[in-house]
């Protein structure tokens, strides 16, 4: 129903696109686009909007409001085309807060839904959970997603081993290669020179004072710059710089004009740079103006996850053969990446700032919790 998001699919690939609220379509429909039959499908995938299930909703609003977020109902149409299309494997997406220990709502409603589905139809799904963070697959970015995975003929997936590391992270998978870096993913990209890429705002001119691989906490008292804020009182993204050696931080789909990742040149990021990080393929081109753009990179999933678990259910819950080439979508290894970019002094104007700044107080604690529990009093 996302104008941008059906321009950008029909203009790179030859796909039946139902351009209208999944709310307003019938599974019919959508078996009539596929030339299917009910029970024909091989699988259905999907990804329901996550932000009623998101961190940063959490952080918004203290506590969100998940299930009474009208978002939220597409949760309960996936379960309505499943059911009324009976694909012989389902996929679910979503933010790694849609399992959240106390908070999971969401997730115990789905796996119900699922088993009241087989009691009805007879069918034998048996959804899996898995949390994945997609560095750990070869993607060049820390993306932490729920994925819940089912067999109509009572099959249960295995999720694959992680294929690669964190290289700072003790422990048994010292045998992989370390994860795909930002320098791996866009060190060959040249940004279009028609492209605005600078950043804009109050905050601007105190980014290139961040060393890569830092955010606004390095002008704290804990770290070695100034102190102008207070530790945590701000967005993680909050003037993060991306490092050439590490993976990206999760793309953003939203960010305000001081939210990262940036590049390390203290810049935005340009489309195919988010694309790279995301493993889109070359051959895609996002329409849309730049808020869109970022938008729908920010809300995807990246290519080269999809990739891995779609060869998995090939093999393991549909029984076909498995492939012998090599993945895709896989980043080649640019190691060693150059020396971080050059520091420069923090403007005179932002002295002005330096002093002592309150720290959060924790989860829970902050002021518009506060706020709230006064509120509720």
């Amino acid at each position: 129903m996302d104008r941008d998001c059906v321009r950008t699919l029909r203009a790179n690939r030859r796909w039946p696109v139902i351009d209208k609220d999944i709310l307003q379509t019938s599974s019919k429909e959508i078996l009539e686009a596929g030339g299917l039959e009910k029970g024909e499908p091989d699988v259905l995938m999907g990804g329901p909007p996550c932000q009623p299930f998101s961190k940063s909703g959490y952080w918004a609003r203290g506590d969100s409001l998940r299930l009474d977020d009208p978002r939220a109902a597409t949760l309960s149409a996936y379960l309505r085309v499943l059911e009324e299309t009976l694909p012989r494997t389902f996929l679910l997406e979503n933010v790694e807060g849609l399992a959240y220990e106390g908070k999971d709502e969401g997730l115990a409603l789905l796996l119900d839904a699922i088993a009241k589905i087989n009691r009805r139809t007879g069918a034998r799904y048996e959804p899996v959970v898995g949390r994945l963070n997609a560095a750990d697959y070869g993607v060049p970015q820390l993306r932490q997603r729920v994925f819940v995975i089912g067999s109509r003929e009572g099959k249960k997936l295995r999720f694959p081993e992680p294929t690669h590391r964190d290289p700072d992270e003790p422990g048994l998978l010292w045998d992989l290669p370390p994860h795909r870096t930002a320098w791996d993913a866009i060190a060959d990209v040249t940004p279009d020179p028609t492209e605005a890429l600078g950043i804009q705002g109050k905050w601007a001119e105190l980014l290139p004072s961040i060393p890569e691989g830092q955010n606004y906490l390095w002008h704290t008292e804990r770290y070695g710059g100034l102190r102008l804020f207070g530790w945590r009182r701000r967005y993680w993204s909050f003037l993060l710089k991306l490092a050439k050696n590490r993976p990206s931080w999760t793309i953003q789909a939203q960010p305000g004009p001081a939210i990262g990742p940036f590049h390390w040149k203290s810049r935005r990021l340009s489309v195919r740079e988010l694309c790279r990080l995301q493993t889109f393929p070359d051959d895609v081109t996002v329409t849309g103006s730049r808020i869109a753009q970022q938008r729908q990179i920010g809300n995807a999933v990246p290519s080269l996850l999809g990739e891995v678990l779609a060869r998995e259910i090939r093999v393991q819950l549909l029984g076909l053969r498995p492939l012998r080439s090599a993945l895709r979508l896989m980043p080649p290894d640019r190691s060693p990446a150059p020396p971080p970019e050059r520091v420069v002094p923090a403007p005179p104007r932002f002295r002005e700032m330096v002093g002592a700044h309150e720290a959060h107080p924790g989860t829970g604690k902050g002021t518009r919790a506060s706020a709230r529990a006064a509120a509720h009093a």
